[in-house]
C-alpha cells in the first residue's frame, strides 16, 4: 500500500483545494461503489468490487499520509476517518455476503457477514481500550515517580523513561544483556511478556529487518482477505474463515501481552509506593 499512496501523496500535495477530509470522504464513496457492485454477486462484479476497494483503500491510507505532510490535520478529520472505516466495512460486508446469500440461498453467507462485522468491531474496540489503558499506566507510574522525586528524600531522583520507548529508538537493544544508564530509572511493562516468550525479540528483529510489519494480521490484512482476495478467487466463505480466525488469534494473543503488561504495572506499583514509605 505505501509505495502507491506515497506517491499518491506527493502529486495531491501540490494542489490546495485537495484536504485530507476529502479525500476521506473520497475513499468512503468508492467504497460504497465497491458495495454495489459486491451486491450484484456475479463474478464480474465481484471484480470490479475487489478493485474498486483497493482504490478505497489506498485513499484511506493517504488522507493521514496528506494531513502530516501538509500538517492541516484536525481531530474531527481523525474521528472522520474512524468512522468511515466503519461504514465502509459494514457496507461491504452486509453487500457481499448478502449478494451471495441472495444469489446461493446459503445461510452461512449471512453468519460470514456478522462475523466479519464483529470482528472488526472487536479489534478497533480493543485496540482504543488498550492503548487507552497503557497510557492510563503510564501516566501512573510518572505521577508516582514525580510524587517520590518531591519528598523531602528523594534527593536526586533519577528521571523515568520505559524500556518500550528505549527499544523504538534503538530496535538492536537487548534488555537482558545491555544495561540502561545510571542517570534514569527504567521501567518495563512488558518484562513478563520477554520473559515467557524470549525468541519474540528475535523474530521481531528479523521481520521488521526484512520491513515486514511484526503484527502480521490486523485491519489491513484481514479487509484486504474479504473484500479482494475472497471476491476475486471466489471462495468467499473459506477465506473469510481463514482470516477470521487468524485475526481472532492474533487479537487474543495481543489481549494476552496485554493482561501480562498490567501484572507488570502491578509490581512496578507495589515495588514505587512500598519504596516511598
Amino acid at each position: 500500500m505505501d509505495p502507491v499512496a506515497t506517491r499518491l501523496v506527493r502529486f495531491l500535495a501540490r494542489f490546495e483545494r485537495v484536504t485530507p477530509n476529502g479525500v476521506t470522504w473520497s475513499a468512503l464513496l468508492v467504497g460504497i461503489a465497491a458495495a454495489g457492485f459486491f451486491v450484484r454477486g456475479d463474478q464480474l462484479s465481484l471484480v470490479i468490487g475487489a478493485l474498486l476497494y483497493h482504490v478505497s483503500f489506498i485513499l484511506d491510507c493517504v488522507d493521514g499520509k496528506l494531513a502530516r505532510l501538509k500538517g492541516n490535520g484536525t481531530v474531527f478529520g481523525g474521528w472522520l476517518d474512524y468512522v468511515f472505516d466503519r461504514i465502509r466495512v459494514l457496507c461491504c460486508a452486509i453487500a457481499l455476503m448478502g449478494g451471495q446469500y441472495l444469489r446461493t440461498d446459503d445461510e452461512w453467507y449471512l453468519v460470514g457477514a456478522l462475523a466479519v462485522v464483529f470482528l472488526d468491531m472487536l479489534r478497533y474496540v480493543d485496540a482504543l481500550q488498550i492503548y487507552k489503558m497503557r497510557v492510563a499506566m503510564r501516566r501512573r507510574i510518572e505521577d508516582l515517580a514525580a510524587e517520590r522525586g518531591q519528598g523531602a528524600r528523594a534527593g536526586n531522583t533519577p528521571p523515568v523513561v520505559f524500556m518500550e520507548d528505549l527499544m523504538r529508538e534503538n530496535p538492536d537493544l537487548d534488555p537482558e544483556r545491555q544495561q540502561p544508564p545510571r542517570s534514569v530509572t527504567v521501567v518495563d511493562l512488558h518484562a513478563g511478556f520477554r520473559g515467557r516468550f524470549p525468541w519474540y525479540a528475535r523474530v521481531r528483529r528479523t521481520l521488521t529487518e526484512h520491513r515486514i510489519r511484526p503484527h502480521l494480521v490486523s485491519g489491513i490484512e484481514f479487509q484486504m482477505a474479504i473484500f479482494i482476495i475472497a471476491p476475486l478467487t471466489g471462495c468467499i466463505l473459506p477465506v473469510t474463515v481463514v482470516a477470521g480466525a487468524l485475526l481472532a488469534l492474533f487479537e487474543l494473543a495481543i489481549m494476552y501481552k496485554f493482561w501480562l503488561s498490567t501484572r507488570d504495572f502491578s509490581r512496578v506499583m507495589e515495588k514505587r509506593e512500598w519504596s516511598l514509605i
